[in-house]
């Protein structure tokens, strides 16, 4: 059976995905000088993506869409890997990279950090995006409606510290449940994985008796045969809530003219490649966004105090 990884362009020929870099039209000076912009010429579209998961395969797949952005827009693209959360927000208050795939807390802490970012597109999963708690089959705890009061007193992971799914609405849904803080509820301090990829995998190892995750990562590996669901079971899911989105920095428009992120935001929700989205792990498509749509996760970060006031 033909893998993701082997049905994905954008592999070298001895089999390993190529180290990214620029796409570069061949008639890059045609094409923007029919934008009306030469003043453009040299200079390279930055973009970045929080590492949500296993980056094996990110490269690869964020250089499909380099290319397709260079194609559409006349200018050289290129994917910069963020090591972590963190990493992918600073480089972009730094301007290192002018255009991020952010979820909601990291894409709300970008745009409060630089004067002028704005939301511009997200997934139409991500309008009504929700998390799941899962719990080792050993641990006792049934699946239902209802937020499992069970899992009091066992041993639960967040997923990384800076994560909307598996950090920040988690947390709400506990202390909104509970009526109380997680380590209270839990009795140990907070534990974090590094992805939601690692969540699933303790919770299924049975190392961690439970914890909270992104809901397609939790589907795209029980698709993928990599969980075993009777072993990770899910046992609540959230209500829904705001979280990926496209964030695109205003030094876009000095660099490439005025009316670029428009531009942008147009060619993002105009992606209609059915294998372009797969990649981007949005096969729903892309819809535009603005920061209005994530001020209810502005709010819950400033009420469990991963925003200050």
């Amino acid at each position: 059976m033909t893998s993701f990884r082997e049905s994905m362009a954008g592999m070298g020929d001895d089999g390993n995905p190529r180290a990214p870099r620029p796409w570069i039209a061949a008639a890059l000076p045609l094409l923007l000088a029919a934008c009306g912009d030469s003043s453009a010429a040299g200079e390279v579209l930055r973009f970045s993506a929080i590492p949500d998961q296993d980056t094996t395969e990110l490269g690869e797949r964020y250089d499909l869409l380099a290319r397709h952005l260079s194609d559409r827009l006349g200018v050289a693209v290129e994917y910069w890997h963020a090591s972590d959360y963190t990493a992918s927000v600073e480089a972009f208050k730094n301007g290192d990279v002018q255009l991020a795939w952010f979820g909601g807390v990291t894409g709300v802490q970008a745009r409060e950090a630089v004067d002028g970012a704005r939301a511009i597109a997200q997934g139409r999963v991500d309008q009504e995006f929700v998390t799941y708690f899962v719990a080792h089959r050993d641990a006792g705890i049934e699946p239902g409606e209802d937020f499992p009061m069970a899992m009091q007193g066992k041993t639960f992971t967040f997923g990384p510290q800076s994560s909307t799914s598996g950090r920040l609405m988690p947390e709400f849904f506990i202390r909104q449940s509970t009526g109380r803080s997680p380590e209270e509820f839990f009795g140990h301090p907070n534990r974090y994985s590094a992805t939601h990829t690692w969540t699933a995998k303790q919770v299924e190892a049975g190392t961690i008796q439970c914890g909270a995750l992104n809901y397609k990562v939790y589907d795209d590996m029980l698709a993928a045969g990599e969980l075993d669901p009777t072993l990770c079971v899910k046992v609540w899911t959230t209500p829904p809530y705001a979280d990926y989105n496209w964030t695109a920095h205003p030094l876009l428009e000095e660099r490439f003219g005025e009316g670029f992120t428009a531009r942008l935001q147009s060619v993002l929700v105009s992606i209609g490649d059915p294998l372009l989205l797969k990649a981007l792990q949005r096969p729903e498509g892309l819809i535009p966004a603005t920061d209005e749509d994530f001020a209810s996760i502005k709010e819950t970060m400033l009420n469990v105090g991963l925003l200050e006031p």
